[in-house]
């Protein structure tokens, strides 16, 4: 895993998602090495880095022109560029023109959750992952229904994670936002 310190950030960009959380994204997905992984929402593209290291290709896609550029950047220095799309435009209109894959990562959604995992279902090739993270409790309620209504069993973890930084008298834990990562695979 990449620390966090060694990704360029943008204070109106949101990212990179912690390292821990994507380790934790890493297994929950399962990346192997010849999957096509579609990273939606990518921000700063902690994450579209991270699946570039384990998997044959991914997608890597954001409206946001300025997280267009710096996951550009944090691709090239971590040399994977090679093998990332990027793609800027909203998911639920872009996945009509990706093909099939393994993997949907969705990290921002820009409130089209329920309809980005519809669109993205009909692409995922069977056995395939769906991974949402998500900061707001309405993101992971309608994560789990649309996931519900596609008939998938979601798995649903709550993560908090706390760094501790050392002080004179000692350790000072300082916590992050809690993140729910939702995974569903879709039957062969």
């Amino acid at each position: 895993m990449i620390s966090d310190e060694n990704f360029i950030k943008n204070p109106n960009v949101p990212g990179p998602t912690k390292e821990e959380i994507r380790c934790l994204v890493m297994c929950k997905s399962q990346v192997k090495p010849k999957d096509v992984v579609v990273d939606i929402g990518s921000g700063t593209g902690g994450l579209t880095v991270e699946f570039a290291k384990r998997a044959k290709i991914v997608y890597s896609i954001d409206k946001n022109p300025a997280a267009i550029i710096i996951t550009k950047s944090n691709l090239e220095i971590h040399e994977v560029s090679n093998k990332v799309h990027i793609i800027q435009g909203t998911a639920p209109e872009v996945l009509f023109d990706i093909p099939k894959f393994d993997i949907l990562m969705i990290g921002g959604s820009s409130g089209e959750l329920s309809s980005i995992i519809k669109e993205g279902y009909k692409k995922l090739r069977d056995g395939g992952r769906i991974v949402v993270t998500s900061i707001l409790i309405e993101t992971r309620v309608e994560a789990v229904k649309t996931l519900l209504s596609l008939g998938l069993n979601p798995d649903v973890v709550d993560v908090s994670i706390s760094k501790g930084r050392i002080m004179e008298r000692g350790t000072l834990m300082i916590a992050n936002n809690p993140v729910t990562i939702i995974t569903a695979f879709k039957l062969k």
